[in-house]
């Protein structure tokens, strides 16, 4: 039924759990998978006036979220590989997350997009609401949601 499957994750248990059912999903229907994270970018902003932080120390921080990043696609990676499911990592820099996670899902040519009811915890998700609401309400693609 579904030919690639794009899972979103953070790292969150949940997310966790969303790609553990995504990688069966893929097994199932021999799906390819792409597994994506958004890396944030460094907040800037925040900070004008009262810290100075150089292009370096933004570069180095900016480098460490990359590559934990990796380490976790690695990890959904070797998990999908040992189910003999056919995987792809992908990263997008950006704090547009639900608007990332489309975009991918697009440019992969997916057919199902795969993601955890929530992810943020406590006053973060009440500033930048639900991203999965809006991936729900703004994607195209048909969208599974696990708690």
């Amino acid at each position: 039924m579904f030919k690639r499957i794009l899972v979103a994750t953070d790292g969150s248990t949940l997310s966790k759990k969303a790609v553990a059912s995504a990688i069966a999903l893929a097994a199932q229907n021999d799906a390819d998978l792409v597994a994506l994270n958004v890396v944030p970018r460094y907040p800037r902003s925040y900070f004008e006036g009262s810290m100075t932080f150089s292009p370096e120390d933004i570069g180095r921080v900016e480098k460490q979220w990359a590559e934990k990043a990796q380490a976790m696609l690695d990890t959904v990676s070797a998990r999908a590989k040992e189910s003999g499911v056919r995987v792809k990592t992908a990263t997008a820099n950006s704090d547009l997350v639900a608007e990332s996670i489309i975009a991918a899902a697009k440019k992969h040519k997916s057919d199902l997009i795969v993601m955890a009811s929530h992810g943020r915890k406590g006053i973060k998700r009440l500033l930048l609401g639900s991203e999965t609401q809006h991936v729900l309400a703004h994607s195209a693609l048909p969208v599974l949601v696990l708690r």
